[in-house]
């Protein structure tokens, strides 16, 4: 069972939180300031971590960025009245994975947390299986019922990207900017080219789609 600190200093609200989460499949525990999360973290291991900004002694960002300065890996999601975009610009920096908005629509806070938790699995697994594909990112290697699909290293890295994000769209310029040199001289259309190879390649496998969202670049679609 995952267990999830929430850190909020609103008494009802963050027995609201902790009692919906307890409701559905978590294991969740409430603390009202930083001080009195960190007290908690040190007895207890967690999955994900929600906090708010705005709280005494220590806020949100400091917080965030104690947190992440130990532990790289876990999900942060602030939850806030703060709405401004120097806030969570601010929050992203520190550190955060994940930013909402009071009042919280809580069946939104359990998909948000879904997706947090497995992109956290993703990343610390370095394997990604989807039915009979599976994406090894050690070894940069692909096997679709357990036969071997050659990629290069570019390739496998947009195809492990598109699909630890399904549904969500990446354009051509995202694409770039993270798997193409800085210097490059070539052109966002160049992704297209890898796309096609990659239909190529998967025109057998039917667990997924690579979808073109026309304006914009590629997503993944799991079947």
């Amino acid at each position: 069972m995952f267990k999830i600190l929430v850190t909020e200093d609103n008494k009802e609200l963050n027995h609201a939180i902790c009692a919906y989460l307890n409701q559905n499949g978590y294991q969740a525990m409430g603390c009202l300031n930083a001080m009195e999360a960190y007290d908690t973290m040190y007895g207890n291991l967690f999955d994900l971590i929600i906090s708010d900004i705005m709280m005494p002694e220590v806020d949100g960002f400091e917080f965030a960025e104690t947190v992440r300065g130990l532990n790289q890996e876990i999900p942060i999601l602030f939850i806030t009245a703060r709405d401004d975009f120097a806030s969570k610009q601010r929050g992203f920096r520190a550190g955060i994975d994940d930013y909402m908005v009071k009042p919280v629509d809580l069946d939104e806070l359990l998909l948000r947390i879904g997706a947090l938790l497995r992109r956290a699995k993703i990343a610390s697994s370095k394997r990604l299986e989807i039915g009979n594909l599976i994406l090894d990112a050690e070894e940069h290697t692909a096997y679709l019922k357990e036969e071997e699909i050659p990629l290069t290293v570019r390739e496998f890295n947009l195809l492990y990207k598109l699909l630890a994000y399904p549904k969500k769209t990446f354009t051509r310029f995202q694409l770039m900017d993270e798997f193409w040199d800085s210097e490059t001289s070539s052109s966002p259309r160049t992704v297209d080219v890898y796309m096609t190879k990659l239909r190529d390649k998967f025109s057998k496998c039917s667990e997924f789609e690579i979808v073109t969202v026309h304006g914009l670049g590629y997503k993944a679609v799991l079947k």
